[in-house]
């Protein structure tokens, strides 16, 4: 099962992804492994260095390019082995960040169409403001971060979400106001055990 958590620069995905990685693991037939976008490896850290001179098209072919060796060379070959596979970002993070930068939304979709679909992306959302406070407490800001805005962020995800839903990806969004990281957690946790209960003992 590849679980991805989704959402605006500052809404806490890589919290929640690790939260919800650490309280999966703790339900006896759970295995998980926690991955993030762009990688770990030599290109994915290439991408995180070069995103402030690297801009639009080539951004996103680039990104795409990232993306299809991280689910060929690790999310499948770690789905095969019997673990659920945690996300932090995926398609729709293109899908936002690269329009930011420029690109249709289209144009995106045609770089990605054949990765593989997850069994559920959750979207975290959350008050614009609140997300400009924490934005503003970083010390340093990515290119695309100091771009974009958060209300432009959370308008695109929610274009990226009705867009993916007319290609059938089966979603769900979290509302992550007036909640801690823990009470977002469960709230995800909910939406996952009907999934859950359907997968295959490992």
């Amino acid at each position: 099962m590849l679980i991805v958590i989704e959402g605006p620069n500052g809404v806490g995905k890589t919290t929640i992804a690790r939260l919800l990685a650490e309280r999966l693991r703790h339900r006896a037939d759970q295995s998980v492994h926690l991955t993030t976008e762009p990688t770990r490896t030599r290109l994915g850290e290439l991408l995180r260095e070069a995103e402030a001179i690297i801009h639009g098209r080539a951004l996103a072919l680039a990104i795409a390019a990232d993306r299809t060796m991280h689910v060929e060379d690790e999310i499948i070959p770690t789905l095969d082995a019997g673990n659920i596979v945690i996300s932090d970002r995926y398609v729709q993070s293109s899908l936002v960040l690269q329009r930011v930068d420029a690109v249709d939304l289209r144009e995106i979709w045609s770089y990605n169409r054949y990765v593989l679909q997850p069994a559920i992306s959750i979207y975290l959302v959350d008050d614009s403001r609140t997300i400009a406070r924490r934005l503003a407490a970083r010390r340093r800001l990515t290119r695309l971060e100091a771009t974009g805005t958060p209300e432009r962020e959370l308008q695109l995800y929610d274009q990226a979400f009705d867009f993916l839903g007319r290609q059938s990806w089966h979603q769900a969004k979290i509302d992550c106001r007036e909640r801690d990281p823990d009470q977002v957690v469960s709230a995800i946790l909910d939406i996952l055990s009907p999934l859950l209960a359907r997968r295959p003992a490992a």
